[in-house]
């Protein structure tokens, strides 16, 4: 059973994310199950700290960008939108290249909020992220992307 509102546009998605943040770190949604969303975010000079690692901001931003559009693909989104209300995230492993992977899974979802775990994977699928956020459930914003 899905809990999509509606059948989720991967290229679609990743075109709304275009000119804002998910867009400037390279995200692109690749893969939608039941009740999961995955994106993918290159290890690059626009993700990597100094030393040459996956920034672990860059991490948290890939783990809230795909929780959040989940978020909002469970919703309909003339009546209500998602918006972050609290992420936490334990960085696992080192990534220096490739791409690393985020998949958000649906916990909870409720009337006034929802919660999502995102594992976020390396090109070998190990660990590197484990995060949960919280989204807040609000009335819906005239003109939102997505």
């Amino acid at each position: 059973m899905s809990i999509w509102h509606a059948p989720v546009d991967l290229a679609a998605l990743t075109a709304a994310c275009a000119g804002s943040m998910p867009g400037l770190l390279g995200i692109e949604f690749v893969e939608v199950g039941g009740d999961w969303l995955r994106a993918r975010m290159p290890v690059d000079q626009r993700t990597r700290q100094p030393h040459g690692r996956l920034h672990g901001g860059a991490s948290v931003a890939l783990a809230e960008t795909v929780a959040s559009v989940a978020a909002m693909a469970t919703l309909d989104p003339l009546q209500s939108a998602a918006v972050g209300m609290e992420i936490n995230a334990n960085h696992l492993r080192p990534v220096g290249a490739g791409f690393v992977y985020a998949t958000a899974i649906s916990e909870a979802r409720g009337r006034s909020s929802q919660v999502w775990t995102i594992r976020v994977t390396d090109d070998t699928d190990r660990l590197v992220c484990l995060a949960r956020m919280t989204a807040a459930v609000i009335p819906a914003v005239r003109g939102a992307v997505i």
